[in-house]
């Protein structure tokens, strides 16, 4: 299969926008791209020649809700457990995530398009079990963990970073990162949504789930 990392950006020229794609027997990148349609054909590809796909998106596609039942409110608005001094709510977190949802929205609807009968989870164990055909996962790259510049570009090197730490994860296992989630708070899961709001089958308890939030390596 093939996984697809994306470093969501600005899509006006020069972009900011890039992606990168890795061959999971390889593990070489296969591709890289700076447009949404070219993510979109690779991911067409990997479900038509292999039957499976993986999609990991670098901008916080989960965030935390407190409890409404009791006085949690003052929760509202802050970081998910893991996230240190980079918080989803914070200047570039926050800005990542609102161009993450329209692009990932696209994205997702323009792949129902190409490839109607994909079905989608957020959930590796289900995605490993054959619950669904494309895997949908939050990639964090920043700090320590961004990669060095590559030839195509510092968003091209993220989007391939990306790529790489999530393939790691699904063929290796964790790396040893703390994991990024919003419990104790429950998690309102955005690509879970997305994926339901294009036509693209996902279980629905999973709007209320973690999705798979994956470091990337730090910077050798």
């Amino acid at each position: 299969m093939r996984v697809v990392g994306v470093d969501i950006g600005s899509v006006r020229t020069p972009s900011r926008f890039a992606w990168a794609v890795v061959d999971s027997e390889e593990r070489a990148v296969l591709s890289y791209g700076d447009e949404p349609e070219g993510a979109v054909q690779a991911l067409a590809q990997s479900l038509a020649e292999d039957g499976r796909a993986v999609l990991a998106v670098e901008a916080p596609m989960a965030v935390p809700v407190p409890d409404p039942t009791n006085d949690e409110w003052q929760w509202l608005g802050r970081a998910r457990t893991g996230e240190g001094n980079r918080p989803w709510s914070a200047g570039a977190g926050a800005g990542a995530l609102a161009t993450g949802v329209a692009q990932t929205a696209w994205m997702l609807s323009r792949l129902h398009a190409l490839a109607p009968r994909t079905t989608a989870t957020t959930q590796s164990q289900r995605f490993d079990s054959g619950q669904a055909d494309l895997l949908l996962t939050e990639a964090f790259v920043s700090a320590s963990g961004k990669p060095v510049a590559a030839a195509a570009g510092q968003h091209a090197a993220d989007a391939e970073a990306a790529a790489r730490a999530t393939l790691t994860y699904l063929t290796d296992g964790p790396a040893g990162f703390p994991p990024v989630t919003c419990s104790p708070r429950r998690a309102l899961n955005l690509l879970a949504m997305l994926a339901d709001w294009a036509d693209i089958p996902v279980p629905r308890d999973e709007q209320h789930l973690d999705p798979l939030v994956i470091r990337t390596q730090p910077t050798k």
